[in-house]
């Protein structure tokens, strides 16, 4: 590891993996590369290679202070690589399957490239939270959609208890 990497603040961020969550993330990692941060990308392995697929091999190399890295979501590979993955099936098995890649990955990049400093995560990777505590790493949370789904996100509970979601009926 060079002196200089290990001067530079290292932002570990790793969106859900959404389109919707990972462009965002994207947009706001080139922003903290501009001001001098390290970047290291956290994609599914399936993610990953849909990005290679839609950018091309080349897309993903250039500058040795943006790296990308990747850990399994733990479902078995879609028979389309194309098509969007099962929601409820990724969501449940991220929850129960990527806390321990995580960690592992950041203990490499800590080791092989240069400390990570803080860890950037969308706020439905839950498991981010007990791998920074773990590690004595500051976690910053991202919800990348508008104020009045993170209400709803944040109600969903009570509004399955109180049986008004799902809707039932017709809406019109």
């Amino acid at each position: 590891m060079g002196s200089n990497l290990e001067k530079k603040p290292h932002a570990l961020c790793i969106p859900a993996p959404l389109q919707g969550h990972i462009n965002p993330m994207l947009k706001l990692t080139k922003i903290l590369h501009s001001k001098g941060f390290l970047i290291t990308f956290v994609n599914t392995e399936f993610n990953h290679q849909r990005l290679l697929r839609s950018q091309g091999l080349e897309a993903l190399h250039g500058l040795p202070s943006f790296r990308f890295e990747t850990i399994p979501d733990g479902l078995p590979p879609p028979e389309n690589t194309n098509a969007t993955q099962d929601i409820p099936s990724l969501a449940k098995s991220i929850e129960e399957t990527c806390l321990g890649p995580f960690k592992s990955l950041v203990t490499r990049v800590n080791a092989s490239y240069a400390p990570v400093t803080c860890i950037v995560s969308d706020l439905l990777m839950g498991f981010t939270l007990a791998a920074a505590e773990e590690l004595g790493i500051p976690e910053i949370l991202l919800w990348t959609s508008g104020t009045g789904s993170l209400i709803c996100y944040n109600q969903f509970t009570n509004l399955l208890e109180k049986e008004l979601m799902p809707l039932k009926g017709k809406l019109l």
